[in-house]
């Protein structure tokens, strides 16, 4: 393709598909930010003439973009791979009903678990809902497939699922920008045997899904976007989306079979391509998909006894698994150092977490979210983490499990957006059934995890226009809640105390852990104080080193230095302060007892 450098644009993948959603004619687009699918709202979000939202949850965000197709016009779903499970319900129901305008419903999955709490392969969905999906191979196809997606969706009446992979969302291509579509004039017009999902019209909208299976089955063997790449015939290969682009490097020879729709598989085409060559090879990340379904039509292949069924693939792992006689032409990967993530210096969970490791007898259910890395040591104060959610939930069950003798020990933390998310029915389950955990909302006022988006309780939309912020007491106060307190994590002596005092009380409690996010841009703007460390003070006790901070590093001494640099004797080291790191929490100052650790300002 020859490209003019006035209509060429270099974007990520994330970006790639907000153009095209635009391009395509989207008037509506709504979503919960996840890694790796958040960019793509918020780039289509900065487009004229298109109504953008970051929802409450994923299921939310799929109602509301099936709302706007009932309204005829074209509408976006995005999300991250988990979230499609939270959006399970209506997608499934949605296959029946279709609509009038484009629905499209996008899935990031997540091999390799970059972000994630599973590796999940969503072409699994497209199966089990009885819907098409398409997959792209990179940022220009996303653009281009993007617009396809919503053709077929009105084409055929259905919801179509459009699948990429971190790898897809995060690297750059060169794109070409078009015109945007004809827009659609809304209106409403009532269709009850259509939308409305009672066993009597559900029964017959059962049938039409099949009959557009069917359809799209036999669309599947012309559609341009499965496309047969000739080459040698002594090894092919049938794959998609990243995957095919491992295969052409790999293989730069080796006839392709590139499938753009991965659900329905073009039978014919398939079997028209194997015939043509003497081995055929599927290569795909994570599940069998591919493969499982191309031996179900009774076609001889090799997929997963060759190809990992886990992690993230590429070329080299493709040529190894193939032709391991010759890898040496392949420049393997470097053998990188782990880099183990941490709490930004100065992050108010920090805090917290600190006082929760202290209390040994406490079981602490956690969640999703940048607070997480509690988990890890030093703090190591996280007990469970399963999904959006469910620290409340989880508490609660082991607390009726557990009955008296867990009382006092077991405690729930989630953040603001993950209890906006999906943790106050959690909250209202605890309530109504007599549960007696302490629930902690750590509340640093933004979606941190994912990059700062908005949420219903950050006071702005996805545009930054003021909105109405959730009050947190007032809502914990209307479900039931009589105990809700609110502590600085900053102060660690405080909220140490305030936790004690209401994990001791044989009921559901909550407590605020209320402080921004040390990384919101009116948090860096802001003066800090600075704190250093008073090496004469220090007496190599570790404490601060204790809490985690990146801005804090243990410089260790032998027995001899000690002597030599006038330390107290056996004193093994001491802590430092890095300045240019400091973002001024003073939690090390709160936890230092021998005034070692002073705010620059008083020097």
């Amino acid at each position: 393709m020859s490209f003019n450098s006035e209509e060429s644009l270099w974007l990520s993948g994330n970006e790639a598909i907000a153009l095209g959603a635009w391009e395509a004619g989207v008037q509506v687009a709504s979503g919960y930010p996840g890694t790796p699918s958040t960019e793509i709202l918020e780039n289509l979000s900065t487009y004229d003439g298109v109504y953008t939202e970051w929802a409450p949850n994923e299921k939310v965000g799929l109602e509301v973009a099936l709302g706007a197709s009932f309204a005829g016009v074209r509408a976006l779903a995005t999300m991250k791979h988990v979230g499609l499970n939270v959006a399970a319900d209506p997608l499934f129901t949605a296959s029946y009903t279709g609509g009038r305008g484009g629905l499209v419903v996008l899935t990031a999955d997540d091999p390799e678990m970059h972000s994630s709490q599973n590796e999940q392969d969503n072409r699994n969905y497209a199966f089990a809902a009885k819907l098409p999906m398409l997959e792209p191979s990179d940022p220009a196809e996303a653009r281009d497939m993007l617009v396809r997606a919503f053709e077929l969706s009105e084409q055929y009446d259905t919801p179509v699922l459009f699948r990429i992979t971190t790898r897809i969302a995060h690297v750059k291509g060169v794109v070409q920008k078009g015109a945007r579509a004809e827009l659609a004039s809304p209106s409403i017009e009532k269709i009850p045997g259509k939308f409305v999902m009672l066993p009597g019209p559900a029964r017959v909208r059962r049938g039409e899904v099949e009959k557009r299976m069917i359809a799209m089955r036999a669309h599947a063997e012309t559609l341009e976007i499965n496309t047969i790449e000739e080459g040698d015939t002594r090894r092919g290969f049938i794959t998609s989306g990243v995957p095919y682009n491992y295969v052409k490097e790999a293989f730069p020879d080796a006839a392709v079979l590139k499938l753009g729709m991965v659900w329905p598989l073009p039978a014919g085409k398939i079997a028209d391509f194997a015939a043509r060559v003497e081995e055929l090879i599927i290569v795909e990340e994570l599940d069998p998909f591919l493969e499982t379904h191309i031996k179900a039509m009774g076609i001889s292949c090799r997929g997963k006894e060759l190809i990992p069924a886990q992690g993230e693939l590429n070329s080299f792992i493709v040529r190894k698994a193939i032709d391991p006689g010759s890898i040496g032409e392949i420049f393997a990967p470097l053998d990188l150092p782990m880099r183990p993530p941490n709490m930004c210096a100065g992050c108010p969970h920090r805090g917290l977490f600190y006082c929760l490791s202290k209390m040994k007898d406490v079981f602490v259910s956690g969640d999703i979210g940048c607070y997480t890395l509690g988990f890890l040591p030093p703090l190591s104060a996280m007990d469970t983490c399963v999904c959006m959610g469910a620290s409340v939930t989880v508490a609660h069950g082991m607390a009726k499990a557990l009955g008296k003798e867990g009382e006092g020990r077991l405690v729930a933390v989630l953040g603001d957006s993950t209890f906006m998310h999906s943790g106050i029915t959690g909250l209202v389950n605890s309530v109504y059934n007599d549960s007696y955990t302490t629930v902690i909302i750590l509340d640093n006022r933004i979606t941190a995890m994912t990059g700062h988006q908005h949420n219903p309780a950050s006071g702005c939309t996805i545009k930054g226009e003021p909105a109405n912020a959730i009050d947190f007491e007032q809502l914990c106060r209307a479900v039931g809640v009589k105990r809700i307190t609110v502590v600085n994590p900053h102060d660690i002596d405080e909220t140490r105390r305030v936790l004690k005092e209401e994990v001791a009380i044989p009921e559901t409690t909550v407590v605020i852990s209320r402080a921004p996010c040390v990384l919101l841009p009116s948090e860096i703007k802001r003066k800090k104080p600075l704190y250093y460390t008073n090496t004469d003070n220090c007496t190599g006790c570790r404490a601060c080193v204790n809490l985690g901070c990146p801005a804090i590093s243990w410089t260790p001494l032998t027995p001899e230095e000690a002597v030599e640099k006038g330390y107290r004797e056996k004193q093994q080291g001491f802590a430092m302060i890095t300045e240019v790191q400091c973002n001024g929490c003073g939690q090390c100052a709160c936890v230092c007892k021998f005034d070692a650790i002073t705010l620059k300002e008083e020097e």
